[in-house]
């Protein structure tokens, strides 16, 4: 037996930003683009799109800055407000996760140990 725990920010009772949200900012902030970042999920870049707006418009702040293509084409990196948003949520997931896991143990110990 473990305990998973999935961290999701709300606004209004709409899933505005979690673990899909952060993975694919992660993704942006690796590949400098959103569809490759899309790709590397194997996503649709419609989809990606539509996520980064829907997370941007929940919490009120644009998350990329995107280019388009051209001579040295196009790209994405997240903006400096997306850059916190992430590490903010990276931190607290950690966090939540850390106590959870140690209370997890506390509470189901004699469940977890069974063989």
């Amino acid at each position: 037996m473990e305990l998973k725990l999935t961290l999701r920010l709300l606004t209004n009772e709409e899933r505005i930003f979690g673990p899909g949200v952060a993975e694919l900012l992660e993704r942006v902030r690796e590949h400098h683009s959103l569809r490759s970042a899309a790709a590397s999920m194997e996503m649709a870049y419609s989809k990606a799109w539509r996520i980064v707006r829907t997370a941007e418009e929940g919490m009120g702040c644009k998350l990329l800055s995107s280019s388009t293509g051209g001579r040295h084409g196009g790209g994405a990196v997240l903006t400096p407000e997306g850059e916190r948003i992430l590490n903010a949520y990276e931190r607290f997931a950690a966090d939540i996760n850390a106590y959870s896991q140690e209370r997890f143990q506390e509470n189901f110990r004699d469940l977890v140990e069974q063989p």
